[in-house]
């Protein structure tokens, strides 16, 4: 090798050297997104059920065998429909009897208040007028002892004939008495009648439990009763949904209960049909949370008319919108150091070339962005994902809202958005 290329093979490995060298203590490159202002909602995603404000269950009130159902599952019924029928031969016999009861018993104070009274009162007259006539005869008996002309032992037959006709009167007066208004054996009779008349009240009570009617306007939701079929009181034959307003109840995880309030809009989707969204509202929070499940109950209300497709305990994913901002400054979470204190965290900027830790306060929070309410500003970048740390020189590459976001390793409840609950009433 000639001595002559020595000296450019040495610059060349100089040159190769420090290209190397500057290679390697070249600022680093972290990826930024500039903050910018822009819409920001947050919404909360849960199941929810259809149901009506009131169901009520229909049940016989007395044992007896099924006629006839007048009405199937589906069915709209009114007011004072007749839904079921049980056999009313027997019923119909009872209050038959009950009825024959009270003829008789009436009949029977008739007749003490009429012929039996007049009798009674003839009765006693007679026995008045027998014990006139005996107390006549024993005055004149005494007479004529006194005058000697009969035996004193007349005298004792004239006492007996007196105290036999005194008695006889008070019989026939105790025997008037009893069929008085005031008597006992007219109170008996009365209170027979009375027995009587209430024996076919409850007859009639009982054929009219014999047909079972609609409390109100609604629907039947269940039918668990077949004609012919033996049922006993307190069995649920029939299943209602009284007619009301139409309610969409969900139990949400209590963790997201600070969200929620009355009012907020929400959109429903039904799982058996998708492709027709409704809109609906919040109309009331529990006052308790359920505390084996640590739920809350929340109930929403369609916004218009429920749509027609709508069924008692169909399922339904409810998405309900609980903030917006118009114009927020927006910092994605893959931005989001620390978060020392709910509403106060950490982010890294890049100014004059190096990283430099920005204590923030932060607003509203969805799944994968917050909204800043202080410590840096519109147009500033912020590293996202893996990072140099404070104090390093670096390099800067723009990265998109999208980029950003595929840093965040968060998971839905990390994210304090949205959970999905199976609904149980």
């Amino acid at each position: 090798m000639s001595r002559r290329r020595w000296p450019w093979i040495v610059l060349v490995l100089l040159l190769a050297a420090a290209a190397v060298i500057a290679y390697r203590m070249r600022p680093a490159e972290v990826q930024v997104v500039e903050l910018k202002r822009s819409a920001l909602q947050r919404t909360l995603q849960f199941s929810a059920r259809v149901a009506t404000s009131s169901r009520v269950n229909i049940g016989a009130t007395i044992t007896g065998r099924v006629a006839a159902v007048q009405v199937r599952e589906g069915d709209a019924v009114r007011t004072g429909q007749v839904l079921l029928q049980l056999e009313p031969d027997e019923l119909r016999t009872a209050l038959a009897q009950a009825q024959a009861n009270a003829r008789q018993a009436q009949a029977r104070v008739a007749g003490l208040r009429g012929s039996v009274r007049s009798t009674a009162q003839a009765q006693l007259e007679q026995a008045s007028a027998t014990l006139r006539a005996a107390e006549r005869e024993l005055a004149r008996t005494q007479q004529l002892i006194a005058d000697g002309f009969i035996s004193v032992a007349r005298l004792d037959e004239a006492r007996r004939a007196v105290d036999v006709a005194r008695a006889q009167q008070s019989s026939a007066r105790a025997q008037l008495q009893a069929v008085g208004d005031s008597g006992a054996e007219l109170a008996q009779a009365q209170a027979q009648l009375a027995q009587a008349q209430a024996a076919i009240e409850a007859g009639q009570a009982r054929l009219a439990q014999a047909t079972l009617r609609a409390p109100t306007d609604g629907r039947v939701l269940l039918r668990n009763v077949e004609p012919g079929q033996i049922v006993q009181p307190g069995s649920a034959l029939l299943s209602l949904a009284l007619a009301g307003p139409t309610e969409l109840v969900a139990q949400v995880d209590e963790r997201f209960l600070d969200q929620l309030q009355a009012g907020q809009p929400a959109s429903v989707v039904a799982d058996a049909f998708p492709a027709q969204p409704f809109a609906a509202r919040v109309q009331s929070i529990a006052p308790a949370v359920d505390a084996q499940r640590g739920s809350v109950e929340v109930k929403l209300a369609p916004g218009q008319a429920p749509p027609a497709f709508l069924r008692e305990d169909m399922t339904l994913s409810v998405e309900v919108l609980t903030g917006e901002r118009a114009a927020a400054l927006v910092l994605p979470l893959s931005g989001l150091r620390d978060e020392a204190t709910p509403g106060h965290g950490t982010v890294w900027v890049v100014a004059d070339g190096r990283v430099q830790a920005r204590a923030v306060q932060l607003g509203l929070r969805t799944l994968d962005a917050a909204e800043v309410l202080a410590g840096v500003a519109e147009g500033e970048q912020v590293l996202v994902g893996p990072g140099a740390p404070p104090g390093q020189r670096v390099r800067t590459r723009i990265v998109s809202w999208q980029a950003a976001v595929k840093h965040w390793g968060g998971t839905r409840e990390d994210g304090v958005n949205s959970v999905v609950n199976t609904m149980g009433r």
